[in-house]
């Protein structure tokens, strides 16, 4: 995982605002650069454009990423899941290379915008496998569009009382922070580079994965316009999440796979422990030497398993 293409370990629930900043709308690359070029497709959803992946055949999986995070987070899953699914990976949006529009991003705002990317794309049902708040995203689909849901998949999965349950001192002051957008734009320009390395270090578990090339891609990756203003509607929303969705996983009856970084730093294995009871008939695997993302930092393994449930359940 030390080599250049390496992509950036995605901000989940916990990235600091300010690595966020103002600069002129980049152009929407035509490939998404991994160890093959994947072209990265736009499709216009509720008249926003959203960029994504579609890979493969087969039974859909939609990969969610987490807070500020984008279709990278996915990089080690595209070509292994590829050989057995179609596989799609959009940026949500708000984030990555998607439109962020000025909108509220309720959690019922998201749903809605996910089944009408689904539709867009001539996808009935699907697997849903979030990471964080894309695992949040996709229990709530459950909740909400449970004809739309195969499967779940939810790692390091959004869990009830966040901000109880959170552990990170980083996305603890994430989630409390008040700061105006302007000024988490300065602080974005002047301490960007060192405040994206020290959020990667809580959520990765093995530092000598950060790698200068990840370290600037994720940097990078954070200058998209608009990004701020997105990043600060979703937290200022988690109190709907919590009242609308979170009161409410005990009634998800879909197959559900729960996977936990044993090192996560975020929310602590205890925390997808007790997610695991609250949803019945799930499963639980944990991941060993992984953070917060252990999709990103052992692949391998969790492709494994994430194949080998898919095709048993």
């Amino acid at each position: 995982m030390g080599t250049p293409h390496r992509g950036p370990a995605p901000f989940c629930l916990g990235p600091i605002l300010a690595i966020a900043a103002c600069s002129s709308p980049p152009a929407i690359p035509p490939h998404f650069e991994v160890f093959e070029r994947i072209p990265i497709q736009i499709v216009t959803v509720q008249d926003y454009r959203i960029a994504y992946l579609d890979r493969g055949m087969g039974h859909p999986l939609i990969l969610l990423h987490g807070f500020s995070g984008s279709m990278w987070q996915w990089e080690h899953q595209q070509q292994p899941l590829a050989q057995h699914y179609r596989v799609i990976t959009p940026d949500l949006l708000g984030f990555g290379l998607s439109d962020k529009p000025d909108i509220d991003y309720r959690p019922d705002q998201l749903v809605d915008f996910l089944t009408n990317f689904m539709d867009a794309l001539a996808i009935p049902q699907a697997t849903l496998i979030g990471n964080s708040m894309g695992a949040g995203l996709a229990m709530a689909m459950a909740l909400d569009r449970p004809e739309r849901v195969d499967k779940l998949v939810l790692i390091g999965g959004l869990p009830p009382n966040i901000r109880l349950n959170v552990t990170s001192p980083i996305v603890k002051r994430t989630l409390d922070t008040q700061a105006p957008s302007w000024l988490l734009s300065l602080g974005n320009r002047l301490f960007g580079g060192w405040l994206a390395q020290s959020v990667l270090r809580e959520l990765i578990y093995d530092h000598s994965l950060i790698t200068p090339a990840v370290l600037e891609r994720s940097t990078r990756h954070r200058h998209n316009p608009g990004l701020i203003k997105s990043m600060l509607a979703v937290k200022e929303s988690i109190g709907l999440w919590e009242s609308n969705y979170a009161v409410r996983l005990h009634t998800i009856r879909h197959p559900t796979l729960i996977i936990w970084g044993e090192e996560d730093q975020v929310f602590p294995l205890s925390v997808g422990e007790e997610l695991h009871r609250l949803i019945a008939g799930s499963q639980f695997v944990s991941v060993p030497l992984a953070g917060h993302i252990p999709q990103w930092e052992r692949p391998d393994l969790v492709n494994n398993v994430l194949i080998a449930y898919i095709e048993s359940s």
